[in-house]
């Protein structure tokens, strides 16, 4: 029986311990993952990468993650991968301008656990792939 194809997860976050622990958590799963650690290394790793889905941090150096979206969704070869934001930028107004840029969901990080995080992350997966069929 063929061994099923991994998804590739790409992280963007600056915190180095909540990357690990989010790339830790979704590789236990069925996904790689690859982790960058602003915005614009982000970007650069999605093009090349093609992820088949992105967690974006928002408060970050160099490039912030609305900034990243929005080249991400701009771009030929990135526009079509789902994106999950994953701050801790709460506000109505943040949220709504996630998801006007083009986020696929946006997740408070306080208010989740990593699982619950890959469980999101699954469901947006899904809802991409039955839309695609």
């Amino acid at each position: 029986m063929p061994k099923e194809k991994k998804l590739f997860v790409l992280i963007i976050d600056d915190d180095p311990f909540l990357s690990e622990m989010y790339s830790t958590r979704f590789k236990q799963d069925k996904f790689e993952a690859d982790v960058a650690v602003n915005g614009e290394e982000g970007f650069q790793k999605a093009k090349e990468k093609k992820p088949d889905l992105i967690l974006l941090d928002v408060v970050m150096p160099k490039m912030d993650g609305f900034e990243t979206l929005k080249a991400l969704k701009d771009n030929i070869e990135t526009k079509g991968i789902p994106v999950i934001l994953l701050t801790n930028l709460g506000q109505r107004e943040d949220v709504e301008k996630g998801l006007k840029l083009g986020a696929d969901d946006y997740v408070i990080k306080a208010h989740f656990t990593p699982t619950e995080v890959l469980k999101r992350a699954e469901k947006v997966l899904e809802s991409r792939k039955s839309k695609s069929k």
